[in-house]
């Protein structure tokens, strides 16, 4: 019985540890090229046929010319 209770709180323990890694990797940024750039998955296109996952990556990859990507359409 006793041992079913400790590994009970090992398991909710290191649910709550994951959870956590989680949300901080999320509220995290990553440094690409020298440059720190947040976790966040907004693709664009370059004018050299590259896609990055978001503009902060493009620009630290020296991009230019970058439009979004994923079917947006501006109105015309």
């Amino acid at each position: 019985m006793k041992n079913r209770i400790v590994k009970k709180l090992v398991f909710a323990g290191a649910m709550v540890f994951v959870a956590a890694l989680s949300v901080s990797t999320l509220m995290s940024s990553v440094d690409f090229c020298g440059c720190r750039c947040p976790l966040i998955y907004a693709p664009v296109i370059c004018d050299h046929g590259r896609t990055y996952p978001n503009p902060c990556v493009a620009e630290c990859h020296n991009a230019k010319n970058c439009v979004p990507t994923g079917g947006l359409v501006a109105a015309k």
